[in-house]
Order: C-alpha cells, then sequence, then structure tokens
C-alpha cells in the first residue's frame, strides 16, 4: 500500500486508530501510534456542548469537551471527532478547533482532521438524530459537511456504516453525497447500525464505496490481525485500514500488520513487556486526569490487556478490586510474571 494524502496531510502507512468512546484517549493513542499507527482519531466531541461552553464567563476554564478535543504537538497527524445533527454547529465547532482558541481550550495546536462521526450506533446518540441516524437523512449530512468545509480550511472526513438496517444499505449513496460536499476521505464500518458491533462485517460494502467516490477511503470492521487488514486491502482496494476493537489491549496489531506489509517476521511482546506498556499508559491517564479518574478509566484496559495470560479472570477481578494507583502497580508486576496459554 503506498501513502495517502487526507487532503494536504501525508500518511505514509494509511494505518489508523479509529475512535472509540472511552477507549481512544491520549495515552491510548500514544501508545498505538509508538506501535506504528500513522494517524488516529480522537473520541467524539458534542459540537452542541463546545458551542454552549462559550457562553461561560470564565476563559478557557476546564471542560470536558475542551479534554476531549485537546491535541498535542507530537500527537499529530491526527483527527478531532464530532458529532451532530445541526450543521450550523457542526460549522460553528469546526471553526473553533481551526482557531484553536475558545473556552476550555488546552490544545498545543489545532487538529490535523475534522472528522464527522455518522457511524455511533448507540441509543442516546442516534434518538436525537445523530451519529448512525444520519444514515438515514443523506440531505442532511451532506449539509452539515459543506457547512464544515465552508467553516474551515482543515480537511473534514466522515466515518459512516453500511446502512442504517439491512433494507436501507446506502453507504454508496452517502460517501457520493459526502464527497460532492467536500469531504476529504471516507472510512466505512462495513456493518448497519442494525447490527451494532455483530461479528461478520460485509466488506463488500467497502469495495463499493471505493468504486464510487474518487477521495480516499478507508475501511473498518472485523481487524483482529495482519492477515485481516491484508484480505480487506485486496478485497476491497481501501486505501486505509481502520483498527478499532482489534487494538484493544493490543496496540501491537499495528506492529504486526507494518510487519507483513514490509515482509518482516513480527515477534509479539512478551508477557513482561505487554504490562511494562500498559503501566505507561496508565501512568499517563493518572497524570492527565488524577488518580481517582486515572485508576477508575485504567481498570478497563488492564483487564483487556490480561487477555491470553495464565489466570487471566482471577487477574481481573483483582484489577476490579484496586483502589489506588499503589493497587495497580502491584497488580502490574504481578502479572508480568505470568506466561502467556497456550
Amino acid at each position: 500500500m503506498s501513502k495517502i494524502k487526507i487532503g494536504s496531510v501525508e500518511l505514509p502507512h494509511a494505518l489508523a486508530l479509529a475512535p472509540l468512546a472511552g477507549v481512544s484517549d491520549r495515552a491510548f493513542r500514544r501508545v498505538c501510534r509508538e506501535c506504528g499507527a500513522d494517524f488516529s482519531v480522537s473520541e467524539m466531541v458534542s459540537a452542541k456542548a463546545m458551542c454552549y461552553e462559550q457562553k461561560s464567563r470564565r476563559k478557557n476554564e476546564r471542560s470536558v469537551t475542551g479534554g476531549l478535543a485537546s491535541v498535542k504537538r507530537d500527537e499529530q497527524p491526527m483527527a478531532v471527532q464530532l458529532f451532530g445533527s445541526e450543521p450550523e454547529f457542526m460549522a460553528e465547532a469546526a471553526r473553533m478547533l481551526e482557531a484553536n482558541d475558545y473556552n476550555g481550550c488546552v490544545s498545543e495546536v489545532p487538529p490535523a482532521v475534522i472528522d464527522v462521526n455518522m457511524g455511533c450506533p448507540v441509543r442516546k446518540i442516534v434518538s436525537n438524530g445523530e451519529g448512525s441516524a444520519l444514515m438515514k437523512n443523506i440531505p442532511l449530512a451532506a449539509d452539515i459537511v459543506r457547512a464544515m468545509t465552508a467553516a474551515t480550511k482543515i480537511p473534514v472526513t466522515v466515518k459512516i456504516r453500511a446502512g442504517w438496517d439491512k433494507d436501507s444499505i446506502n453507504a454508496v449513496e452517502m460517501a457520493r453525497a459526502l464527497e460532492d460536499a467536500g469531504a476529504a476521505m471516507i472510512c466505512v464500518h462495513a456493518r448497519t447500525r442494525e447490527q451494532m458491533y455483530e461479528p461478520s462485517a460485509d466488506w463488500s460494502v467497502i469495495a463499493d464505496v471505493k468504486a464510487a467516490v474518487s477521495i480516499p477511503v478507508f475501511g473498518n470492521g472485523d481487524i483482529f490481525s495482519a492477515a485481516d487488514a491484508a484480505r480487506m486491502i485486496a478485497e476491497t482496494g481501501c486505501d486505509g485500514v481502520m483498527v478499532a476493537r482489534g487494538a484493544v489491549g493490543n496496540p501491537w496489531i499495528f506492529s504486526e500488520i507494518l510487519a507483513a506489509r514490509e515482509g518482516r517476521e513480527y515477534t509479539p511482546p512478551t508477557v513482561e513487556q505487554r504490562f511494562a506498556v500498559a503501566l505507561g499508559q496508565i501512568e499517563e491517564m493518572i497524570g492527565e486526569k488524577g488518580e481517582r479518574v486515572g485508576v477508575a478509566e485504567a481498570k478497563k484496559h488492564l483487564a483487556w490487556y490480561c487477555k491470553g495470560i495464565e489466570g487471566a479472570a482471577a487477574a481481573r477481578a483483582s484489577i476490579m478490586k484496586a483502589e489506588n494507583v499503589n493497587d495497580i502497580i502491584d497488580i502490574i508486576g504481578e502479572l508480568s510474571k505470568r506466561e502467556y496459554k497456550q
């Protein structure tokens, strides 16, 4: 696979970490980048909340959206993902991200890309007409992208699904409309909203979208190994691969994919190496979010890192009982002595 461009943003490997709400925070993005991902997307940020926070009386007061939209220089290139269903709010949020000057802003730099969430299947999102609900309203989806591209010079990309349900597979029509509206790249999660995250993504939808548009197309869905990534590219012709759940607890999937592409042998990390990386990630989470929130959110990551090790179930039980950072460090020290199950 050759390098691609999203607007003026060059990606040598077109290997990306997908946005994962409650997972793809800065610490996890950093680990995935160090393992080989050359692009990542933030957790989703509410455009309307971001706009409403501008009514605050105190400049740069701490905010939820400001933290989620935060970009550090050494994270580039990355995208901040916005969600919403009203073009005016989406455009205003895009303007603020580009200016990097708004209440709650803690970014060092603007994002290289602004992504639009048209794929989230969660009920509280779709009930507001946002996320994958936009698959049912192509004209509105196009209006959102058109308003955003008029508001900013930063490339605007979109993550979509195959459709709303099995009777409305409309990713091709959506992709064409989004390209006409100015989208610089489209990522296709090859499941419908109805399927949520069920197995067996239909990669043929990715191939159909790739054949229908001239902008780069990333494929997403059921990538859990280098073999999966290679097969997706071969079957769909997609320009890039976006890994989601396959990277959870296993950021080395990016190293594995790169090794396969370059014809190199891939050596998986040892248990000790796995938990050394996990400790670094967790320490960064605690440093950014404080011990209470950092430890609470670290538990699920550490539980994922346990997959495949001896006594994983008992280890997860210990993790969930952890009360502070010292407990976490002790648990990691003990886990590092374990072995993988054969």
